[in-house]
């Protein structure tokens, strides 16, 4: 029986963690925390995943709880007219919803991680409440097959270096604030099912609002991404969750009335429903090379780490720990070398990298022709629908949206123009 570790209890780390598990191996998974830590605690993310990373998780039997969960059927974009807030209520250039072929779902992770975790201690995994440092996973390599680390922040993962090549910033591009709710009203125009919204001020930020379950049931997470320096970017040192809140509400009266219209009556799930916070995006060698010479194979936001603009951060988790499983179920018996590490990467990578190209492309002020096809699928449902999957499988963009001349040809096969 092969012996892994992997180093970290997150999306990746736990689906990995759970799928190696089912299949025989012997699996030690570190956490620098217990279930009942993660589910007490606060909120680490934003999280809506579409249908091909919740298909990862119903192979293995781990949609616990996909009843409960808000069914997403729709992914909707409006644009805020430029400058309009300065003079009176901010106006809508740019209103539409498309629909997603499969729904997609958003658990908080509190409950998803800290309910795995619990699922892989019952069936009999070793579990580690441990944070780990570089020294620790020197000792751990000699004993084990292959070690694995998922635990996007702090010292472990200075053993990946940076990628320049792969990593077009060097500085955060957004300053996050996220906040979980009760109490949100429905859309007006579509209250007959739950859409992913994306408000779009340019200039200024992007705020995302998303339907979710929670520790509490049913919730909303509005979540600001400002542009550093704006008027956004106002969250730093605010510690205190209400006048978190109140700071988001005040911001989307100011440059998202229409979301703001729907919003006078929330409240914070729980004290630790609120988060902010920033990180400049970076792509990593994936692989650690420990003191005495052992390897270590980085997961996930370990290695690929995007904004969280094109809401891709548990989808992209969810691929690498599908694509790593597959990778270590036909390494066989086989040693777990440098050259099958830079393999399992480059398998990842197939769909990391359009994630890496579209959220970086996102982040930056939008080109005339990514307007124009924006504004165009308000008029063509066509091309709102196509725009909203492109959430599932960012590959498609390739297709349709970088190019001016690939988006002008798609518009027109459209029109019939």
């Amino acid at each position: 029986m092969r012996k892994i570790l992997v180093v970290g209890a997150g999306q990746s780390g736990l689906q990995l963690a759970l799928g190696l598990q089912s299949h025989g191996y012997e699996v030690t998974l570190m956490s620098n925390r217990t279930a009942d830590e993660i589910r007490s605690g606060r909120v680490m993310s934003t999280q809506c995943m579409f249908h091909t990373a919740l298909q990862h998780e119903r192979d293995l039997q781990l949609n616990f709880w996909e009843s409960q969960a808000p069914k997403i059927e729709g992914l909707g974009v409006s644009v805020a007219a430029p400058g309009s807030w300065g003079e009176g209520p901010a106006a809508r250039v740019i209103d539409w919803v498309g629909r997603l072929d499969g729904y997609a779902q958003s658990v908080d992770q509190r409950v998803k991680m800290a309910g795995w975790m619990e699922t892989f201690a019952q069936r009999g995994g070793q579990l580690v409440i441990h944070g780990a440092a570089v020294g620790d996973l020197d000792y751990f390599s000699r004993t084990y097959d292959l070690v694995l680390v998922s635990a996007g922040k702090g010292e472990l993962v200075q053993m990946f270096a940076r990628d320049p090549e792969r990593s077009p910033y060097s500085e955060p591009q957004r300053a996050l604030a996220v906040s979980y709710v009760h109490g949100l009203g429905p859309r007006p125009e579509h209250p007959d099912y739950d859409a992913v919204r994306c408000n779009l001020v340019p200039g200024v930020g992007e705020l995302f609002v998303m339907p979710t379950l929670t520790t509490s049931g049913r919730a909303d997470i509005l979540f600001w991404e400002g542009i550093p320096g704006g008027p956004l970017d106002v969250f730093n040192g605010v510690k205190d969750p209400a006048e978190h809140l109140s700071l988001t509400l005040e911001l989307m009266e100011r440059f998202v009335p229409w979301e703001y219209a729907r919003a006078t009556k929330v409240e914070l799930t729980d004290a630790g429903g609120v988060l902010s916070g920033r990180y400049a995006p970076t792509v990593r060698n994936p692989i650690g090379r420990l003191p005495s010479g052992g390897l270590v194979l980085g997961v996930a936001d370990v290695v690929v780490a995007n904004d969280p603009i094109t809401g891709q951060g548990s989808n992209s988790a969810s691929k690498c720990a599908a694509a790593y499983l597959a990778a270590i179920l036909e390494r066989g018996e086989k040693e777990f070398d440098e050259e099958w590490m830079r393999g399992a990467f480059q398998r990842y990578w197939e769909t990391a990298q359009h994630v890496t190209k579209w959220t970086n492309a996102m982040l930056a002020p939008p080109p005339e022709h990514v307007l124009n096809l924006i504004g165009a699928a308000g008029q063509l449902p066509p091309v709102a629908d196509r725009f909203a999957n492109g959430f599932d499988d960012p590959a498609d963009f390739e297709n349709f949206f970088y190019e001016p001349e690939k988006t002008e040809a798609y518009l027109g096969s459209v029109t019939g123009a």
